[in-house]
C-alpha cells in the first residue's frame, strides 16, 4: 500500500517516558506498567476472552458508550490528560481534514471504544497501555520491559522461547495479545468494519511490532500487507493530541451519521 497522505507533524517529545508531557505522568505511568506487565499472563488473557467475547455485558448505543469514555483519563498515557472523547474527536478530525476514507475516520473516532471495559469493572491495567503477545518470549522493545521479570509466565520455560506456544509465521490472528481495549474492540467490530480498520484497532498499541519491527517471526503475508495501514493510522493517534479539544456539539451530527452507516443502532457489548 502506497501512502500518499500527509500525516500530522511528528513530535519527538511524544511517548517520552523519561520526560513525559503530563507533569504527573512519570510515576503514574511507571506504576501502571509495573502492574500491567506483572499481571498480563497467558492464563489471564484466556480467562478474559472467555469472560468478555460472548458480549453479554450490556446493550448500549455507540454514543452512550462514548459518553462513558468522557469520564475516563488514561493512566498509561504520558502525553495528555484529556478525556477520551476529546482525543477520539481530535484523531478523527485530523483524518477527515486529510481526506482519509470514511471507514478510517470512523475507526479513528471509535478506536478506543473498548475502554468501556472500565465500565464493566476492569482496572486500567487490564484495559489500556501498549500491547504485546503473551505465550512467547517478551521483546525488550516493549516499554518498561524490565517489569516482565515479575510476571509468572517469565518462569515458564515453554513460554519464553521465541515462538513459545506458536508456530513460525502462524499469523497474528492466531496469537494471544495482552488483554485490553484493543483486543476487545477488535472482536466486537469484526462484523462491521473492513480488515484494515480491524488491524488499526487491534494493533495500534502494538508498538514493538509496527514501530520497532519485532515479532515478524509470528507474522504471515496478511500481517505484512496490513502493517502499513497500522503505521498510517498511528501518527493520527499520537500527533493529533492537543490540549484544546474540538467542539463536540458542532461535530456530533456528522459522527452520528457516520456511525449509523457502519454500526448497528445498539451494540451488544
Amino acid at each position: 500500500m502506497t501512502n500518499t497522505k500527509t500525516h500530522p507533524s511528528a513530535q519527538t517529545n511524544y511517548r517520552d517516558y523519561a520526560a513525559p508531557q503530563r507533569a504527573d505522568a512519570a510515576d503514574t505511568v511507571r506504576a501502571f506498567y509495573q502492574i500491567n506487565h506483572t499481571m498480563q499472563t497467558l492464563d489471564f488473557v484466556r480467562s478474559k476472552k472467555a469472560q468478555y467475547l460472548s458480549f453479554k455485558q450490556a446493550v448500549m448505543t455507540p454514543w452512550a458508550a462514548l459518553d462513558f469514555l468522557n469520564t475516563l483519563v488514561d493512566d498509561s498515557d504520558p502525553d495528555i490528560a484529556l478525556p477520551q472523547l476529546d482525543h477520539l474527536l481530535q484523531t478523527a478530525e485530523a483524518m477527515r481534514a486529510n481526506g482519509e476514507p470514511d471507514w478510517m475516520v470512523l475507526t479513528g473516532f471509535i478506536h478506543d471504544l473498548g475502554k468501556v471495559l472500565c465500565l464493566f469493572g476492569e482496572p486500567q491495567w487490564a484495559v489500556v497501555g501498549d500491547t504485546f503477545p503473551v505465550g512467547c518470549a517478551y521483546s525488550n522493545k516493549i516499554v518498561y520491559a524490565e517489569f516482565f521479570a515479575s510476571n509468572p509466565d517469565s518462569k515458564r520455560a515453554e513460554l519464553q522461547t521465541q515462538l513459545g506456544i506458536y508456530s513460525a509465521h502462524c499469523g497474528l490472528e492466531n496469537v494471544h495479545m495482552s488483554w485490553g481495549h484493543d483486543e476487545y474492540l477488535y472482536h466486537l467490530m469484526r462484523p462491521h468494519l473492513p480488515l484494515p480498520a480491524l488491524y488499526m484497532i487491534r494493533f495500534h498499541s502494538f508498538y514493538a511490532w509496527h514501530r520497532e519491527g519485532d515479532y515478524q517471526h509470528l507474522c504471515n503475508a496478511q500481517d505484512d500487507a496490513m502493517k502499513p495501514w497500522v503505521q498510517r493510522f498511528n501518527p493520527y493517534d499520537l500527533y493529533s493530541k492537543n490540549p484544546n479539544p474540538p467542539k463536540l456539539a458542532e461535530l456530533k451530527p456528522f459522527y452520528e451519521d457516520l456511525m449509523a452507516k457502519y454500526l448497528p443502532s445498539e451494540v451488544q457489548f
